[in-house]
């Protein structure tokens, strides 16, 4: 595939300006529950857009990239996440505290967290697709890293997938259906988003309204909490209560938005806009979806002029960042494109971003392959990707907790990703007074990958290990143990940091 410069620069400047047009006209009837008439911005604006969580992480992610390359995954993240971005309030102050506590996602979104099927993910799954364009395979990789920090494996990262997989694919494919089904094809068929997202296109398609739809979507989906709820919400049985249960009704929105808007730009805003719920999030995300398919020079000047190419932050620490934060969209614009080109490079992705040749958007598929969602396989527990082999950690269903007994299991699966077989061993170090079952030291062969596809066990390259921990002591708050493998006769050393809470946390 080949986009020219022009319109990949037209696409991502589309991008962040309809997000932030989105994010200001949203952000007034923000977390009410109810239905408003908007039909333009209703605040005061001095020709700069509102500041916007939804952006300000996507600002951080892009520092990331700049600082320490384009290979970034959730732990990479997870740092920055810790270093600067101020809230404590719900996803973002739980996955900082169990990130301080040493536990890694996704752990850092699963352990004790009651947001992980809330709407902090998908809200910042622009740049990806940015880095990514026309290739949602990839941008749903990066998203994925992105949404397990703070959601681990909740809703809220189906809901950042989806998004990431609709945007990268809207650079080369311009149909909204076809969009739809093609982030759909990225999460799984039993995930209430897409469940969420079903039912809106069957209400669309048999002819219901769209306020017919949003009271559909609110009775199947609508039991997260919100600062208000409307008296005509709760005699409808709205009321809500459950907190963090909002994704799958917020990505359905922006769905309804988007087909109930019938490709107009400003149609689709108010109508999201005034089903209510997190208005500002749900009409941002829109604003950039339809900002990558049309692009920037054919947004309305009508909502653009008004908040200009500024950007404001909310979020941020400032007093550790604010030179790096881009001050505008065109610089934003500029720095996504920087990366783009090193992911394209880096990652040999069939896009090219051309200076010469003008945009030519065939391609064989855009749809996720069967393999992708494999990814899914290890949202349980931390995965450690080293030069040769793959390591994912288990904690099992009670997660990184040591039950009152002093003990706990813990599986290894460890992946040879070499042409070559290899002995490893495996040791265990461990806090004071633990013991491991079957042993503290132990060998395994590893057998290489060269036969994979004959799908059997013995070829895969891959070694499944139990371990148990036991202390007869009454365990710590936080019990540290390393795993360190190595390889006989090299200078290989891959180390793998355990870290167990007691059940009082």
């Amino acid at each position: 595939m080949v986009i020219s410069i022009k319109d990949y620069r037209n696409a991502v400047m589309g991008c962040w300006m309809g997000k932030n047009v989105g994010g200001t006209l949203g952000a007034p009837m923000e977390w009410f529950r109810q239905v408003n008439d908007v039909t333009f911005y209703e605040q005061e604006l001095d020709g700069n857009p509102l500041p916007n969580d939804d952006l300000d992480i996507q600002l951080l992610w892009l520092i990331a990239m700049e600082e320490q390359g384009i290979h970034v995954n959730a732990r990479t993240l997870g740092d920055y996440w810790m270093h600067y971005i101020t809230p404590h309030w719900a996803e973002y102050g739980i996955a900082k505290a169990n990130m301080k506590a040493g536990l890694q996602p996704p752990l850092s979104g699963t352990f004790g967290n009651p947001f992980q099927d809330s709407c902090g993910a998908y809200i910042r799954s622009e740049i990806w697709a940015c880095i990514a364009p026309g290739c949602p395979e990839r941008a749903v990789k990066f998203a994925y890293e992105d949404a397990i920090i703070d959601h681990g494996n909740g809703e809220g990262v189906y809901g950042e997938v989806f998004c990431a997989a609709f945007e990268s694919a809207a650079f080369v494919e311009k149909d909204i259906n076809t969009l739809i089904d093609i982030g759909l094809s990225y999460i799984p068929e039993s995930s209430d988003v897409t469940k969420a997202i079903g039912l809106v296109r069957e209400m669309h398609k048999s002819g219901k309204t769209w306020l017919e739809t949003r009271d559909a979507i609110l009775r199947d989906f609508g039991s997260g909490f919100y600062f208000g709820i409307s008296e005509d919400d709760i005699k409808k049985g709205f009321g809500g209560s459950e907190i963090g249960k909002e994704v799958a009704a917020n990505v359905a929105i922006v769905v309804l938005g988007l087909l109930y808007g019938e490709g107009d730009f400003e149609k689709a805003l108010c109508v999201a806009v005034n089903c209510g719920e997190d208005t500002d999030c749900t009409a941002a995300t829109i604003g950039s979806m339809l900002g990558i398919i049309y692009g920037y020079d054919a947004l309305p000047e009508k909502w653009t002029k008004p908040i200009g190419n500024g950007i404001k932050t909310l979020c941020l620490n400032l007093g550790e960042s604010a030179w790096l934060i881009p001050k505008d969209i065109e610089n934003l614009s500029e720095r996504v494109e920087k990366l783009a080109f090193q992911a394209i490079s880096a990652y040999s992705l069939p896009m090219e971003i051309s200076f010469d040749k003008e945009s030519d958007l065939q391609h064989d598929t855009l749809f996720a392959g069967a393999k992708l969602k494999e990814m899914y396989n290890f949202s349980d527990g931390p995965f450690f990707s080293f030069d040769f082999f793959n390591v994912y950690v288990d904690y099992g269903t009670d997660g990184a907790v040591i039950g009152s007994d002093g003990s706990k299991k813990v599986r290894l699966m460890i992946q040879n990703k070499y042409r070559m077989p290899e002995m490893l061993c495996v040791k265990w170090y461990t806090a004071d007074g633990f013991d491991v079952l079957p042993a503290k030291q132990t060998w395994v062969q590893m057998q290489h990958d060269y036969a994979s596809g004959m799908n059997t066990k013995f070829f895969s390259g891959i070694k499944e290990m139990e371990f148990e921990l036991k202390t007869e002591a009454t365990p710590g708050l936080k019990n540290r143990f390393v795993i360190e493998l190595t390889i006989e006769g090299k200078a290989t050393v891959m180390l793998v940091p355990i870290i167990l809470l007691s059940e009082v946390m």
